[in-house]
């Protein structure tokens, strides 16, 4: 079983739309029973409530599940528990790799560094733009699940 952890700030906007969408890539393709997919935020503010509205909001407007979200916030745990950690952006990957402590976990990665647009995914709590976040987290996830298959699918 691979295992996928999608990492933001607070955990109600950027990360459970990239678990969500994930998610849905991986069940349209068949491999639910190969990958499991989470979501943690770096913060404790919003712990055990569901995903902003507007990250709702957009889940609906493309038929993407949110079923069972609820805010929870990384642990160290989950540097062993999960394969692939990925961080919106610098600041997550740096809070990531300071819980953890280990600076060479292999398998974190900022997000759109699996894309050309090699930026942070912009935070709509702060920007307003729930559509820009939806789609650089769409193309973010069909890297991944690429990657995915090519490293551990496809052997």
């Amino acid at each position: 079983m691979t295992r996928v952890l999608f990492v933001c700030l607070g955990n109600i906007c950027r990360s459970p739309m990239a678990e969500g969408v994930f998610r849905k890539l991986v069940n349209d393709e068949q491999l639910t029973g190969q990958i499991e997919v989470d979501s943690a935020g770096t913060s404790d503010w919003h712990i055990g409530k569901p995903p902003h509205t507007g990250t709702l909001s957009k889940l609906a407007e493309y038929e993407v599940s949110s079923e069972g979200m609820a805010a929870r916030q990384l642990t160290v745990n989950d540097a062993k528990d999960f394969d692939y950690i990925i961080g919106m952006d610098t600041e997550n990957i740096s809070n990531i790799r300071s819980l953890f402590g280990d600076n060479n976990h292999q398998r974190v990665i900022r997000f759109l560094d699996l894309t050309s647009h090699q930026k942070d995914v912009p935070d709509p709590y702060f920007t307003g733009d729930f559509q820009e976040t939806y789609d650089l987290v769409f193309e973010g996830c069909q890297a991944l699940l690429d990657l995915i298959k090519k490293e551990r699918l496809m052997k």
